[in-house]
């Protein structure tokens, strides 16, 4: 698919918008090519009728939800620095002819590396072995093997197959759901039978209509009770409170949550006290160097809309992920 394009010229070049996090994103192979604006959530609105390009720099943020249904044209293509689109998307950008383009590519072997270490940290008991050292406490344990274990890993997308192959690389036994049924993924009117002979459940789907709240307590309620679950998806995917008390209860051995459905996670919350579960601040792709990977990937992509070439990473909007995984 490729964004359509204007002749432009040294004098009219297109004007790429950035919505600013920081640190900024490094685009210095574009000086001369584009006329960069930069853009907060107070200035989203009133600058976009004159963009070309949007750049989704911080993906945190809601301002395009919010200020793409206003008056005036809108960008040809938007581009957001993240594997999720959540976060832009509106009915308005939904019918729109927009392309839109995510960070596919960028954040899977890092998601992959990080839930095999919290697989590897419970099995291991590795959060007691850290919480007796600080006690100076000499207690001998037995731990699990990973090897031989199943896992049933929700998203075949890029980040779920990555997590699976990872996984089978420990000697998991690692099935794959997916939206659909086809070789290598199991649909989703499997995913009850395979979460209940589980033991490890690992959520890396995106979040749709379809699939937010999909881990509730009838879900909870379905695992093994030496089960443990990890998402790595969206938080919203999570019936926090279903999940707090599954592990209470002790319906479930644990659990670990790098993405929250409010973040930051406020210091009252009650998650950080749960029995069983590790808390991490939304830091399983963030390898270093990520966001130079991230601008990286940006001018590369820019280069291509801007000779007029098909551009990968096109979203499915009304999905709300790239298709053909």
């Amino acid at each position: 698919m490729t964004a359509p394009m204007s002749p432009y010229t040294a004098e009219n070049k297109p004007t790429l918008l950035v919505l600013d996090a920081e640190p900024p994103p490094r685009l210095g192979r574009l000086t001369g090519r584009a006329r960069v604006e930069h853009a907060d959530e107070s200035t989203l609105a009133s600058l976009l009728p004159a963009a070309d390009v949007l750049l989704v720099w911080d993906f945190t943020s809601h301002a395009v939800r919010r200020a793409w249904p206003g008056d005036g044209p809108r960008p040809r293509w938007v581009h957001t620095a993240s594997a999720g689109v959540d976060h832009l998307m509106c009915p308005e950008l939904a019918s729109s002819e927009t392309v839109v383009t995510n960070a596919r590519g960028v954040f899977d072997q890092p998601i992959a590396e990080y839930v095999a270490a919290l697989v590897l940290a419970m099995a291991k008991d590795l959060p007691r072995t850290l919480e007796l050292q600080r006690g100076r406490e000499w207690r001998h344990r037995e731990s699990q093997r990973v090897a031989g274990t199943r896992a049933c890993v929700v998203g075949s997308g890029p980040i779920g197959r990555a997590i699976e192959q990872t996984l089978k690389a420990l000697g998991i036994k690692t099935a794959l759901v997916g939206r659909t049924a086809r070789a290598g993924v199991h649909g989703p009117d499997e995913l009850d039978r395979l979460m209940a002979r589980a033991d490890w459940v690992v959520s890396a789907a995106p979040l749709t209509d379809e699939t937010a709240g999909m881990f509730n307590a009838r879900r909870f309620g379905l695992m093994q009770p030496s089960a443990r679950f990890i998402n790595v998806g969206r938080g919203q995917l999570v019936d926090e409170d279903a999940l707090a008390e599954a592990l209470s209860k002790h319906w479930i051995a644990g659990a670990a949550l790098d993405v929250f459905e409010h973040e930051p996670l406020t210091a009252e919350s009650p998650l950080w006290e749960l029995p069983g579960l590790i808390v991490s601040p939304h830091m399983s792709g963030d390898t270093i160097g990520w966001r130079d990977e991230l601008g990286a990937q940006f001018v590369e992509l820019y280069e291509l809309w801007e000779a007029g070439e098909p551009l990968p990473n096109v979203v499915d909007k009304q999905r709300g992920y790239v298709p053909g995984h």
